[in-house]
């Protein structure tokens, strides 16, 4: 059975191919006429070829990280470092509909406002505040759906 290391990213230069195969190492490789040739190697070349293969992909790694990084220009740079701002309006108006939503929220009668907000704020599932409430899933369900109706109606 030929057990080989995990796939590794390696240099298109690398010729070789290490394996394992009944506790015995080899490394693989084609000759300079094509023939494949497969030769058992003591531990310690065995590791030495390891670790270079290791130490390569780390270069690698490297060098692929700053090829993708000097192929940017300073206005994609920027791009990636900020985030576009939103305009002044849509800030006010956004904030304005959230203190709206909250004010409504509150309106609620205490059991649904506490259903709605575990299920839209806390990310429980009817279930699960069914569980924690003791009752079936569909009494949470028509409670958050009947304030959903309720908001709707407060925030036209």
């Amino acid at each position: 059975m030929d057990v080989k290391h995990p796939k590794r990213k390696k240099d298109k230069q690398n010729p070789y191919t290490l394996s394992i195969e009944n506790g015995k190492e080899y490394i693989s490789f084609h000759d300079t006429e094509g023939t494949y040739r497969k030769i058992e190697v003591t531990h310690v070349l065995f590791s030495q070829f390891n670790d270079f293969e290791l130490e390569d992909i780390s270069y690698l790694n490297t060098v692929s990280r700053h090829y993708e990084f000097s192929e940017l220009t300073e206005q994609a740079i920027n791009e990636r470092a900020f985030l576009p701002q939103e305009p002044i309006e849509d800030a006010v108006f956004r904030k304005l509909q959230y203190a709206q939503l909250y004010t409504a929220i509150q309106t609620l009668p205490d059991k649904q406002r506490e259903r709605l907000i575990l299920y839209y704020f806390r990310n429980y599932t009817y279930a699960q505040i069914a569980e924690m409430e003791g009752c079936t899933v569909m009494p949470v369900k028509r409670s958050i759906d009947k304030a959903l109706a309720q908001l709707a109606k407060l925030m036209k």
